[in-house]
């Protein structure tokens, strides 16, 4: 079988993994019954574990670069391997946590820093292989990560209820861990320079042939700063209600623990659904404009949610569903977006540094939140803070237009 076959195998290897990995994103059902647990050992009131799901994604382009590298040098196989024992072992090892230290060690650094490991090397080793479609390939190896949000929450809440939270994390970790394993061995490395039989590639004027750029040249250039700014913005609302979804759901609008594991399901499904939607339009139109038209789309979701109150059900579906399509088709868009700015040859390490824009929604947008709620007792001035980012997020993607135009 030739590689142009083979890149198939490969995508769906990474897209399995990515839904195993994706399982980051539940962690709004795990946060209660683990409050509540850790609470009765210390009898000391814990209200918010949004922390550890902030220390999970902040520490992601730390093992993204890291895990970049080693990439390029040694292939994606390996590197998965190591990734999915420490994304399983920090996920059983959760289980076993008496203190919020502990949880903070195994979850928002074993499983934090697992997950971006594996999560670097399965989403640019696979776009690599499809300079054809890249705005696709982005879409679904990331929407693969998002659908898992879709498909944990009501497994892990039915855990939480049959054996408890701390058996659910076990459960979950070694399952995560074996199927990783296993579809780690069909990955493969891309060669330099790829092209799948039968595609040519496009006839480019000599100053967009220039792009294939390293990590020093990249932040020498003008245009990164400006996309990893869009990057945070884009991420931002999605990671301040993905991080506390049920939580919000619950006290906001007034659902029960199940109604609100539903929502977190929703959340999800339209999250991925935003991947694919934006992977299929970035490679008909362009990456910007995709991303134009998403930026829009978040910021009147967050509009949306700040109407809603108890009992308002429309107004929150509503509103999470423009979050996650834009969320997810800003995530989906990334990839690719990043390897034809930049260029493919060098996309893992690029791709770990731009993640930092990530990283950093992950952390302000629930902490933001978080304050917001416990200064206040109540969401909407978050979610105001939320619209504004994603409008300067379309200012930047203007910036970047004129930027582009000037540099060709």
């Amino acid at each position: 079988m030739n590689l142009t076959k083979k890149r198939w195998l490969v995508l769906g290897a990474s897209c399995l993994i990515n839904i195993i990995i994706g399982s980051l994103y539940a962690w709004s059902v795990f946060a209660q019954p683990m409050a509540k647990y850790l609470s009765d050992l210390s009898g000391t009131s814990i209200q918010n574990l949004a922390i550890v799901f902030t220390v999970a994604n902040s520490v992601g382009p730390i093992s993204m670069i890291f895990g970049g590298f080693l990439n390029d040098r040694f292939g994606p196989r390996k590197i998965v391997i190591v990734g999915g024992v420490l994304f399983g072992a920090g996920m059983i090892l959760s289980g076993f946590a008496r203190s919020l230290a502990m949880l903070l060690i195994t979850y928002g650094l074993g499983v934090g820093l697992g997950m971006s490991l594996v999560y670097g090397c399965t989403v640019s080793s696979t776009v690599k292989f499809f300079p054809d479609k890249r705005g696709l390939v982005g879409g679904l190896t990331t929407a693969s990560y998002g659908i898992s949000s879709v498909l944990v929450p009501p497994i892990a809440n039915a855990l939480n209820q049959a054996v408890g939270v701390t058996a659910s994390f076990k459960i979950l970790g070694v399952i995560s861990a074996v199927v990783i394993l296993v579809f780690s061995f069909f990955l493969l490395r891309c060669p330099a320079n790829y092209a799948p039989d039968g595609w040519v590639p496009p006839v480019v004027s000599t100053a967009k042939a220039r792009q294939e750029k390293n990590w020093r040249m990249m932040l020498g250039d003008p245009i990164f700063y400006t996309m990893i700014l869009m990057l945070c913005c884009g991420a931002f609302s999605g990671m301040m209600i993905i991080s506390q979804a049920s939580p919000v759901a619950q006290q906001m609008i007034g659902m029960s623990v199940s109604a609100a594991a539903t929502a977190v399901s929703v959340l999800a499904l339209f999250n991925t659904a935003g991947r694919l939607l934006a992977g299929v339009i970035s490679d008909k139109i362009s990456s910007v404009l995709t991303l134009r038209i998403f930026f829009a789309l978040s910021a009147l979701g967050a509009v949306v949610l700040s109407f809603s109150g108890i009992g308002n059900i429309v107004l929150f579906y509503l509103g999470i569903a423009a979050i996650g399509l834009g969320f997810g088709a800003i995530m989906g868009v990334f990839p690719g977006f990043t390897a034809t700015q930049f260029g493919a040859r060098n996309n893992s390490v690029n791709y770990g540094i731009m993640f930092i824009g990530f990283a950093a929604a992950g952390y302000f947008g629930p902490t933001i939140m978080s304050a917001i709620y416990a200064a206040q007792g109540q969401y909407r001035t978050a979610f105001y803070i939320s619209a504004a980012l994603s409008l300067a997020g379309i200012l930047l993607t203007l910036l970047y237009h004129m930027q582009n135009k000037r540099k060709n």
